[in-house]
């Protein structure tokens, strides 16, 4: 399967467009709409500029591939497109090791599909720099509630 465009409007509207890298809430260097990465894997680093929104969409669509690929390896089940979506933007942001070694993925697998859901909610921490303890992200609430109702979803948000 491939990311739907309603997919790729939900990854985009969380992740936002900025030109400039930026840290993101982790401490991530970050470009574009959420890149850490070039297509040729090149990091992104601080003082990296894009010419344009169109410049990061590139960005987006050459690097969407490994998030698409882990979901369509990983997940053993059928899926429809929006729980495929939902999946392809929760590994955009957490990573497909995150994907891979997920208690979400155990639970798509063994076909329990509501505990799945229920699993993306609890992906909503972040590393406060002061204390360097995990703490509830408003940010990740949010997308995180927007994946699991999408994933639940049969028609379009």
């Amino acid at each position: 399967m491939n990311l739907s465009s309603q997919g790729e409007q939900l990854i985009k509207s969380f992740e936002g467009l900025r030109l400039s890298a930026y840290r993101d809430v982790a401490g991530v260097w970050t470009i574009g709409y959420g890149s850490t990465r070039y297509h040729d894997g090149r990091p992104v680093k601080p003082g990296d500029k894009l010419a344009n929104a169109d410049q990061a969409s590139a960005i987006f669509v050459n690097t969407l591939g490994q998030y698409e690929d882990a979901v369509n390896t990983y997940v053993k089940v059928p899926l429809t497109q929006s729980q495929f979506d939902a999946l392809v933007s929760f590994t955009y942001n957490e990573g497909t090791f995150a994907l891979k070694e997920s208690t979400l993925l155990r639970k798509l697998n063994a076909k329990d599909y509501a505990g799945a859901a229920d699993q993306f909610l609890v992906w909503n921490k972040t590393t406060d720099p002061k204390t360097g303890r995990k703490v509830d992200c408003d940010t990740l609430t949010g997308r995180r509630t927007a994946e699991r109702r999408l994933f639940l979803s049969t028609q379009p948000l």
